[in-house]
């Protein structure tokens, strides 16, 4: 009995050594974060927007990437700890097709199609891919720290047909 208890014992730690020798790593990925005790606020105001785009013609778009409608929207976070120094912004929803860069505009009945709603910082420039986020901005205890952003509707064909342009973003804030 003893003898087989050993035989078993051998031969399970053999088939243990010739699987482990099948299973060779290819690489490392490294999860890394902090837990912190507190972050920041989403101001209430904030947290839920419907922004007006207004009426554009569809005229205004003549080739692919053309922009019109330039609008600003803010995304205010309050009662920031000491701890939380910067904060940037992830803009994420279904992507335009034709542009996984752009938003899509939302599927209802006879909506405008060619085009998109792209999100960009301040600026009105730099581009703010979906599913990216934004530059990173500073933030401060104790005050009303405002994230200014622009939103434009942005050709993705060369033909843009008229109806409703809405789009629908979900944010993250990510601190550093």
């Amino acid at each position: 009995m003893k003898l087989r208890t050993q035989i078993t014992m051998l031969l399970a730690g053999a088939s243990l050594v010739i699987s482990s020798a099948s299973y060779a790593a290819d690489g490392t990925i490294n999860f890394t974060g902090t837990v912190t005790d507190q972050t920041c606020t989403v101001e209430a105001g904030s947290a839920n927007q419907t922004i007006p785009m207004g009426n554009v013609s569809a005229k205004a778009f003549r080739s692919i990437g053309d922009t019109a409608l330039p609008t600003k929207f803010n995304i205010a976070l309050v009662s920031c700890p000491d701890t939380v120094k910067k904060a940037s912004i992830k803009f994420d929803g279904i992507y335009a097709d034709g542009n996984t860069t752009l938003l899509s505009l939302n599927k209802e009945t006879n909506a405008a199609t060619g085009i998109g709603v792209a999100l960009y910082e301040a600026d009105g420039t730099t581009q703010i891919p979906v599913a990216s986020f934004s530059n990173a901005q500073s933030v401060q205890k104790d005050i009303r720290n405002v994230f200014t952003y622009v939103a434009k509707y942005m050709s993705t064909s060369g033909t843009v047909t008229v109806g409703p342009a809405n789009a629908t973003t979900q944010f993250s804030i990510s601190y550093n």
